[in-house]
């Protein structure tokens, strides 16, 4: 019968898939999470870091950003409304530090990237200031020598687990309901999709798959083959005993490596970039040396910092570093939302929210048409 079919089924439980799900029961639509909990999911161990005018991002790529962070504070005063949850998200600032003097002559350019972003629509920038060694250090009080900074006065830190766990609430509380367990893909109608989960059958007119780097494995059991493969990132969060690092900025480099904090004494160092590591979450150690070099050299007056959680985390990587989002080719039913790779916190509410969008029918897609899985799947 018609009625045990639900409008939106959502496979992942992660930042993607939680943000998809809470966006469609806000809109009243019957929703179904299924939740897998895998090991290794990386919005369990991401440190967020929301910062646009530090990047170098152009084109499609450089729109999903801007509309991802616009995004965030509408998200957070939802989950507010919802949950009661205020501080998932917020405005810290970050400094991108260069170490020489060909970095410091990067920075003239980037800050007049920003500050171009700013004027053409992205406000929540913030302020951009060029700092000497002296004045960054009032900034981050654990700096080493550095020869310049650049200081962005809206950047926002994001705790994952925080926003994964408020959004879950928050579709349950919505009219949602959660599934724990893992789904297997049963059939794929023009209007219908058909899962199993640990025995239990769920139907529903659209389904999104917002598996992470699990995607490609579930839809392989379509037939479908999409390059999403797992990339590990390792993790280094320590306590500072003789510090209040709550007001402390984000800092990044030109290099893949960041530090920010948390209150109180919390300061986290990440992380590594392992392609072709597959599915192994484990902590190496020649991963958190990595991790503690880099974070120590940058910021020497974290060495005495107690370590504390070494979180591990299997990023979604694709071929060309974009998203995949949209509707799988030859399947009507099915969409797709994953592939955010390091950028998941960031770029991930939105796009679930989005995408969400396209499978309940709401928009047509277009703004998302560049990351589309139709540039790696043929239709069938």
């Amino acid at each position: 019968m018609r009625s045990n079919i639900h409008d939106l089924l959502v496979i992942g439980g992660g930042i993607v898939g939680a943000s998809a799900a809470y966006h469609s029961a806000r809109l009243g639509r019957d929703t179904v999470l299924v939740d897998g909990a895998h090991t290794g999911q990386a919005t369990a161990a991401g440190a967020g870091i929301i910062a646009p005018g530090t990047s170098r991002r152009t084109g499609a790529e450089l729109d999903l950003a801007r509309d991802a962070a616009q995004f965030y504070p509408e998200l957070i005063s939802h989950l507010a409304e919802d949950t009661g949850v205020e501080r998932a998200a917020e405005e810290v600032g970050a400094l991108l530090v260069a170490r020489s003097d060909e970095e410091a002559e990067r920075l003239t350019s980037v800050g007049e990237h920003a500050a171009e972003l700013r004027e053409g629509g992205m406000p929540f920038i913030g302020d951009i200031s060029l700092l000497d060694e002296r004045e960054a250090r009032e900034y981050f009080p654990a700096l080493g020598p550095i020869t310049a900074a650049l200081h962005q006065s809206r950047a926002m830190r994001v705790n994952g687990r925080v926003v994964r766990d408020a959004l879950i609430r928050g579709a349950e509380r919505r009219g949602a309901r959660v599934v724990r367990g893992h789904a297997q893909l049963l059939r794929d109608h023009p209007d219908a999709v058909t899962v199993e989960v640990d025995g239990e059958v769920i139907r529903a007119s659209a389904a999104i798959l917002a598996t992470g780097a699990w995607t490609g494995r579930l839809s392989a059991e379509l037939g479908v083959r999409l390059p999403v493969v797992p990339q590990r990132g390792q993790i280094v969060h320590l306590e500072m005993p003789d510090a209040v690092t709550t007001s402390w900025p984000i800092v990044v480099g030109f290099h893949s490596h960041y530090i920010l904090t948390f209150p109180e004494r919390r300061v986290v160092i990440g992380a590594t970039r392992e392609t072709g590591s597959g599915f192994d979450p484990r902590v190496t150690a020649a991963g958190v040396r990595e991790v503690l070099e880099q974070g120590l050299s940058l910021a020497p007056g974290l060495a005495g910092g107690t370590i504390g959680k070494i979180r591990v985390g299997l990023r979604p990587a694709t071929p060309d570093g974009l998203p995949v989002l949209g509707r799988l080719p030859g399947h009507d039913s099915l969409y797709v939302a994953t592939g955010h790779g390091p950028s998941g916190l960031h770029l991930g509410p939105y796009s679930g929210a989005a995408v969400a969008e396209i499978a309940l029918g709401i928009d047509g897609g277009e703004q998302l048409a560049p990351f589309s899985p139709a540039r790696f799947v043929a239709s069938g």
